[in-house]
């Protein structure tokens, strides 16, 4: 019977290369491992930016219970007041002049008054008409300490009747003012009988006799 038959490999002959078949279309490939000295530097770099975080998040706390901490206060300083908070005058009433006085001259007490603080020395007293002059005893300076008053007697000389109110409204008097604090002048308004005693004496003064 003749025919032709497979070809059998002889001599000088070898089989095709075989290729593992490739896998079916849509199939997801697997997921390629990185070489382990990738994963060590994967490693350290996540360990570092742990360590990293930590220390930031550690900080920020520190600051924010710096910053809410209790402030301890220190203690106030007390400085003495000024001489104008703790001294007081108040008027007393008309006093007599000396015999021999010169005409046109009245003269009336004060009571001033040091309530606390360092002791407040009077530098000057004056009133604010241009046609009087004023004198103190004790004349100024003198110093009056705290919790402790002393009487002035304040003097007045009418020059020029011209310059001075037929009727004192609210009259008052300056009076400069010193202490371990300030110097400060202070008007002292010294109520309606002073105005009454007042207005009554520069009537006197400024009659219708002349200066």
């Amino acid at each position: 019977m003749s025919g032709i038959g497979p070809i059998e490999p002889g001599e000088g002959t070898h089989a095709w290369d075989t290729h593992p078949a490739a896998p079916p279309a849509g199939t997801p490939a697997a997921p390629s491992t990185p070489p382990p000295r990738l994963r060590r530097l994967l490693a350290d770099h996540r360990r570092a930016a742990l360590a990293a975080l930590l220390t930031v998040g550690l900080l920020t706390l520190c600051a924010v219970l710096y910053a809410t901490r209790p402030q301890e206060r220190e203690p106030a300083i007390s400085r003495p007041p000024f001489p104008a908070q703790v001294v007081d005058v108040t008027y007393l009433g008309e006093h007599s002049v000396p015999p021999g006085t010169r005409p046109h001259t009245f003269a009336f007490e004060v009571l001033l008054s040091v309530d606390s603080g360092p002791p407040v020395t009077v530098t000057r007293v004056s009133q604010p008409y241009a046609g009087a002059s004023l004198t103190s005893a004790p004349r100024a300076p003198f110093r009056t300490e705290a919790g402790s008053a002393r009487t002035i007697v304040i003097t007045m000389h009418v020059a020029e009747c011209g310059s001075v109110p037929e009727n004192a409204g609210l009259p008052f008097i300056d009076v400069t003012l010193r202490n371990t604090r300030a110097i400060q002048q202070q008007s002292f308004i010294l109520g309606p009988r002073y105005a009454q005693d007042l207005s009554r004496a520069l009537e006197v003064a400024c009659s219708n006799e002349s200066p």
